[in-house]
């Protein structure tokens, strides 16, 4: 056998194999996408809500600061600071809102295509 004939039918040997695995491969789950969808924003939802603790947390600790501010200066810094933490967690409770409306949306999208309907995307 020539160089030329090995090479040729190691290539027709390593071309060949994709097919046949991709032939003997399962087939996928009809909802798999959207199952997927829902376990990635319900993931979201749950770091953003233990973010959204932590800011309720941090609020609560610039309350306490301020009542027990002795000095003027000192409770003006106090004030500042609740108000920064206050922005803060306003932020961070429209983005768990938004969270809850996109795990509300791929759920919604999950029982559709589990009950038999078409997927939008």
């Amino acid at each position: 056998m020539t160089t030329a004939a090995i090479l040729s039918t190691a290539a027709l040997t390593v071309a060949g194999a994709p097919a046949v695995a991709s032939a003997a491969a399962p087939e996928k789950e009809p909802c798999a996408k959207e199952t997927t969808q829902v376990a990635k924003a319900q993931d979201a939802l749950d770091r953003v809500t233990a973010v959204f603790a932590k800011q309720q947390e941090r609020v609560a600790e610039a309350r306490a600061e301020v009542k027990h501010a002795d000095s003027r200066s000192d409770r003006a810094e106090a004030i500042a600071a609740l108000k920064a933490a206050k922005v803060k967690k306003e932020h961070v409770a429209k983005a768990k809102k938004a969270q809850q409306q996109r795990l509300a949306k791929a759920t919604e999208r999950l029982a559709t295509c589990e009950a038999g309907g078409t997927t939008a995307s």
